[in-house]
């Protein structure tokens, strides 16, 4: 015996109203997503020098490190020198 096949309907069920649902707003929480989310997109040629997401992490975490000690080289100059 072959079972009913629903077809999907784009409209509400007899039972529901639309003026039961309010006024709808779209991209509620647009915002929030925004705020917690940090997607990053590569340049294609930035991407195939990395294979995944640790190794870009890995460069980020160098660069961070060799930018952190360059800063602070490069202050403790400018207080000698002057």
């Amino acid at each position: 015996m072959k079972k009913a096949s629903r077809k999907p309907t784009d409209g509400l069920r007899r039972e529901y109203k639309r003026s039961d649902f309010g006024t709808l707003a779209r991209g509620k929480y647009a915002h929030r997503i925004a705020e917690t989310t940090n997607v990053v997109v590569l340049e294609p040629e930035v991407a195939k020098a990395f294979p995944n997401d640790r190794a870009v992490n890995k460069a980020l975490r160098g660069l961070m490190r060799d930018g952190i000690s360059a800063t602070r080289s490069a202050r403790r100059r400018k207080r000698s020198a002057g």
